[in-house]
């Protein structure tokens, strides 16, 4: 159950922006190639993704560079989205939550790994943490009624959301 666990600043048009936002999407600019595309490589785990992305910096402001994402992210081809699905962190609770829940949750991502052979992604980033799990469970139940092509389409979907969220904080917080 890769999970985007914090939630990032929110991103609004000027008002809203994240404290230091100027400064940390500076020095990502300014980053070396093999640092900036390191660090990009924990927003997507498509190496194609985070080359094109760090290529094409510097970035003006947080707008294009979550526009670049997006655009970037559209262009991957199957195997980048597979590169970047086995990327993601494995699944987690907390050791303290119920063992109902741990077993809800494995039985919930086996059936999904079964049905389409790879791990399920979600952003959960519109969910406080103490809803995630029942997040989760709700989103593998609707998402195990779809077809091979749209789960597809709603896989990259979601990789690309969490991507975004993570540059968030990536140039907010990571800088």
């Amino acid at each position: 159950m890769p999970v985007q666990h914090r939630r990032p600043p929110q991103v609004s048009g000027g008002f809203g922006v994240p404290h230091g936002l100027a400064a940390g999407l500076t020095r990502f600019n300014e980053a070396p190639f093999l640092t900036a595309e390191a660090a990009l490589l924990e927003c997507c785990g498509s190496r194609r993704w985070a080359h094109r992305m760090a290529a094409h910096r510097p970035f003006p402001d947080l707008a294009s560079l979550l526009a670049a994402s997006d655009e970037a992210g559209y262009d991957l081809a199957p195997r980048d989205i597979a590169e970047a699905l086995a990327a993601e962190p494995a699944p987690c609770l907390h050791h303290d939550a119920p063992r109902s829940a741990h077993l809800a949750l494995r039985a919930a991502h086996a059936a999904y790994e079964s049905r389409f052979g790879h791990s399920f992604v979600i952003c959960l980033d519109a969910w406080p943490p103490s809803q995630h799990v029942d997040q989760v469970l709700a989103g593998i139940r609707v998402r195990l009624t779809h077809e091979v092509d749209e789960e597809r389409a709603v896989t990259a979907d979601e990789l690309r959301r969490l991507a975004r969220s993570r540059l968030v904080e990536l140039v907010t917080e990571g800088w």
